[in-house]
């Protein structure tokens, strides 16, 4: 496989981007036995983060001449192919615009994976996807949804688009019990949401549907797993974690709600999935298009009850999870209901969900990432080079 060099945001930043391209890089240096580089994004105040010695530069959102100086060091890096893990708010200039003229100057193969595609973007957004995406060698979307809206939505190419899943741990299929001993919540029925906090969320819906749902299952435990983006907390301080425990106290949930206020490494995170039952996401925002804490569920096997966002709706097709409606506490406390009501159900759906996620292993998607990135790097043959 052709060396490969990551534009994105990067531990020990704190974003979902940043997540996703430290276990991208991982997988695919496992598969090649290779270490890769990567130019680190640092948002306002992140100048002074100190990265790992794979970290080969980094830049500014924000510093707008950083953008020419780092096209450059991208083409004296020695490595044959760039990809870049592409969220509009991770860059500078309206809707990310100044990306465009990174990408414009870069002469190496550029792939780029899209996070965010909007079914209805504003013209800004539709100006900048397109652009990034008509320079870019290709194009990756990580679901069919999303790479559907690039072609019909946004214009872009169908040759350039390919759908590679977002990826997910490869870990055996267990019971509950040992993780519940572990951390000393016995036999309890755990529902759990993880992930970084933020109002779009919706967790005062999953609060109030627990009002319902512990009248029925006492034993039951909702676990809000996860620090408050950073981003929010710079804005807003704790306001809307507090409003969440308020509320759990104005229900009366404090033995049946608990919010853990910390960013899990990935052994925490998936010691609490073996231990969850069923997990949530009772998201707002219905136009989502991916979702790592959804595909970190399914590759482990959980019951999952969402909201209908563009990413649920694909994931938890044909009995692989359950939809409840946005903003309704009493739908999502239906649906959780149900499965606690049936374990033979929840255990079918279990099964479903663990099946369809064995190709989303990150080392599936290593696999596929390699395949891309040879195609774009081997020398075409004369006489197809020719006739082009």
């Amino acid at each position: 496989m052709p060396s490969v060099l990551f534009l994105s945001s990067f531990p020990p930043r704190e974003c979902g981007i940043a997540t996703f391209t430290s276990d991208l890089v991982g997988a695919i240096d496992r598969e090649e036995g290779s270490k890769s580089d990567v130019i680190a994004v640092n948002e306002p105040g992140g100048d002074l983060r100190r990265y790992p010695a794979r970290v080969y530069a980094r830049f500014d959102e924000r510093d707008r001449q950083a953008y020419s100086e780092i096209a450059a060091r991208i083409d004296a890096h020695p490595a044959t192919i760039l990809n870049i893990q592409h969220e509009y708010g991770l860059f500078g200039g309206e809707r990310g615009e100044w990306l465009v003229d990174l990408v414009r100057q870069v002469a190496k193969p550029t792939v780029i994976t899209m996070h965010t595609v909007l079914p209805e973007p504003d013209a800004v957004m539709l100006r900048v996807a397109r652009s990034l995406c008509d320079f870019a060698s290709a194009v990756v979307s990580l679901s069919d949804t999303g790479r559907d809206l690039l072609e019909r939505v946004y214009g872009v190419n169908p040759v350039k688009l390919h759908v590679i899943p977002h990826g997910v741990p490869d870990v055996p299929f267990r019971e509950t019990a040992a993780a519940k001993a572990s951390f000393g919540i016995g036999q309890r029925t755990v529902i759990s949401t993880f992930g970084l906090i933020n109002r779009g969320k919706g967790l005062e819906y999953a609060i109030d549907a627990m009002a319902a749902v512990v009248r029925r299952h006492p034993e039951a435990l909702y676990l809000i797993l996860g620090e408050t983006h950073p981003v929010v907390r710079r804005q807003e301080g704790e306001s809307y974690r507090e409003s969440l425990q308020e509320l759990v106290a104005a229900k009366g949930l404090r033995n049946n709600v608990h919010l853990i206020d910390k960013y899990l490494s990935l052994p925490e995170l998936l010691a609490y999935l073996e231990a969850t039952d069923i997990y949530l996401t009772p998201y707002l925002n219905l136009t989502q298009i991916v979702s790592g804490t959804l595909a970190y569920a399914l590759g482990c096997g959980k019951a999952i009850v969402s909201t209908p966002y563009l990413y649920a709706q694909e994931l938890l097709a044909f009995g692989r999870g359950r939809l409840a409606e946005v903003r309704d506490a009493g739908s999502i406390a239906l649906q959780l209901t149900a499965l606690l009501d049936d374990p033979s159900l929840r255990r079918a759906t279990e099964r479903r969900a663990y099946r369809y996620a064995r190709s989303m292993t990150w080392h599936a998607v290593a696999n596929a990432y390699e395949r891309l990135f040879s195609e774009l790097t081997e020398p075409r043959p004369a006489s197809l080079a020719h006739t082009a």
